[in-house]
């Protein structure tokens, strides 16, 4: 993480996914945040216990289309299939997890080239970090060409708000 701005390559990767319109931070935004969070450890838990390749937990991210129109979204390895998330769901619904759990998708994330930075402060604050993050992109010739993308590295709900750290993510094209 880096506090300056910074062009990087973003492979192609797998996301655990649930989209929803409303405020961030609201009653949808948070149940879809919990059931990324249940699926994502149980699949873990379920791999682990069966003797199968296991993965870290990965930092929630979130893209917005705008800032009511929203992914979350929780990084897996290539080896966690559609199937498994279907079934994982079908299970945490039978154990009377929400329903929420059925939202939740396995996407493919196509490679892109972005400009990112770390932000550090309240999310309020984080025009300043998008305005360093243009004119650098500027700078090197690119613009700004898709949705907003943040990975969350703080818990709002246990870090002062001016210690949260975010990275912000732009994908870029050629001027």
């Amino acid at each position: 993480m880096k506090k300056k701005a910074e062009i990087v390559e973003i492979p192609k990767r797998k996301l655990l996914a649930a989209s929803g319109e409303g405020q961030p931070g609201g009653e949808l935004f948070q149940a879809l945040i919990g059931a990324l969070f249940t699926m994502a450890w149980s699949i873990k838990m379920k791999r682990k216990s069966a003797g199968e390749e296991t993965f870290k937990m990965a930092q929630l991210e979130g893209t917005y289309e705008s800032m009511t129109k929203w992914t979350l979204a929780i990084e897996v390895p290539d080896y966690v299939t559609s199937t498994e998330v279907k079934k994982t769901a079908s299970e945490l619904i039978a154990k009377g997890k929400p329903e929420s759990v059925r939202q939740v998708a396995l996407i493919t994330q196509k490679k892109q080239r972005c400009v990112q930075m770390l932000h550090v402060g309240p999310y309020a604050d984080e025009p300043r970090t998008i305005d360093a993050m243009t004119t650098f992109a500027a700078g090197q010739g690119l613009g700004l060409a898709g949705p907003h993308h943040e990975i969350y590295y703080s818990d709002p709900g246990r870090v002062a708000p001016e210690k949260l750290k975010t990275v912000l993510r732009y994908p870029v094209r050629k001027l």
